[in-house]
């Protein structure tokens, strides 16, 4: 996979994972909810990826910037 491949399923796959959620979760959404979310969905191989950070540090910003949780970093 490559990472610019990886980005764009990312974000449009937090944005389907986040719509799934309870309003209450939605405040917070959890970055470690979503691999887990990728997994069980047969997803993973988005996180296989290229980067000099590691995959996990990219697609957590890209979920973080999709998500609007820019704030935290």
């Amino acid at each position: 996979m490559k990472k610019s491949e990886a980005e764009p399923a990312i974000r449009t796959l937090a944005t389907q994972w986040f719509n799934t959620l309870p309003a209450d979760e939605q405040v917070h959404p959890s970055f470690y909810a979503f691999k887990a979310w990728l997994s069980a969905n047969h997803y993973s191989l988005y996180l296989n990826f290229r980067s000099r950070m590691g995959a996990d540090y990219d697609a957590e910003m890209w979920f973080d910037d999709e998500l609007g949780q820019n704030w935290r970093r």
